[in-house]
């Protein structure tokens, strides 16, 4: 039998699912919604390169501090573990200033880096 429904609906939550297949459509419609919202915040870096005037001001100890706390804050509230939140965010964080280098750098072809 194939599966024809829509693969963006929510089918099920947490509690009325009864098998893996309903788990895993789950956890892929997540996924992929996930992404959605990960480019809108790459798409952000994006724009700090352009906004930012030095390649020094890319990576700023404060700011992530700031991220992390306010994650932290949410997680809590929402019932996200904070084992889980902040590596992630931490995670998030560190590749999102390599993708803002790359594109500062891209920005200004020809300076020093």
């Amino acid at each position: 039998m194939t599966d024809t429904a829509d693969p963006e609906t929510r089918r099920h939550t947490a509690e009325t699912a009864q098998s893996m297949a309903d788990v895993r459509h789950e956890i892929d419609r997540l996924d992929r919604a996930l992404v959605k919202l990960l480019v809108e915040r790459q798409s952000f870096m994006d724009a700090a390169a352009r906004i930012k005037g030095t390649r020094e001001s890319v990576h700023d100890r404060d700011r992530i501090e700031d991220v992390v706390t306010k994650v932290l804050v949410e997680a809590r509230r929402q019932g996200l573990s904070p084992a889980i939140a902040e590596p992630v965010w931490r995670t998030l964080i560190d590749r999102c200033i390599s993708y803002e280098f790359g594109a500062f750098d891209a920005r200004r072809p020809g300076r020093d880096s």
